[in-house]
């Protein structure tokens, strides 16, 4: 196989992973009553929830070098990973919102398994353990990033279900 063609599947199998990831779509809260079974889903949850709302989520809208911020693509599409859009001026989510990201990103994770988290393997880059293809970019270069290590922290103190 020469070089040219190994390129092309390269770039073949990153736009299947591409269009796989933005086919999936995430639940939308549509009444009061769905929005309190997110806050019991929240409850039930291996991952802890007050620690995702103070350390991992503000990670999403943190500055990450040359780098865009994951909310400002992960607000925008309707991929499995979706963050919810923050009210026009807003620096933050609402309560409502946090559970709704809460929901989305505990779909990304494997609770006590940082290796088997998406959320920390996808945006790591190749040279580190992560997923060959980011179209966000490296957003981690290394297991040392200090916000890396929040996200990895988060899922590790989680209980798997048994």
């Amino acid at each position: 196989m020469t070089l040219r063609h190994l390129e092309m599947l390269v770039v073949a199998a990153a736009l299947c992973v591409t269009a796989v990831c933005t086919a999936a779509k995430p639940a939308r809260v549509t009444s009061q009553q769905e929005a309190s079974t997110e806050k019991s889903s929240a409850e039930k949850s291996p991952l802890d929830y007050e620690s995702f709302k103070t350390k991992v989520q503000p990670i999403f809208v943190k500055k990450r070098g040359e780098h865009a911020r994951c909310y400002a693509c992960h607000s925008q599409n309707e991929s499995f990973f979706h963050l919810q859009r923050m009210a026009p001026g807003s620096t933050t989510w609402t309560e409502e919102q946090t559970r709704l990201n809460f929901r989305s990103v505990s779909h990304l994770v494997t609770p006590g398994d940082t290796e088997g988290s998406v959320l920390l393997l996808h945006p790591l880059a190749p040279e580190a353990g992560g997923d060959s293809f980011h179209s966000g970019g490296r957003q981690f270069e290394s297991k040392d990033d200090p916000d890396w290590k929040t996200m990895a922290e988060w899922i590790r103190m989680a209980k798997p279900s048994n």
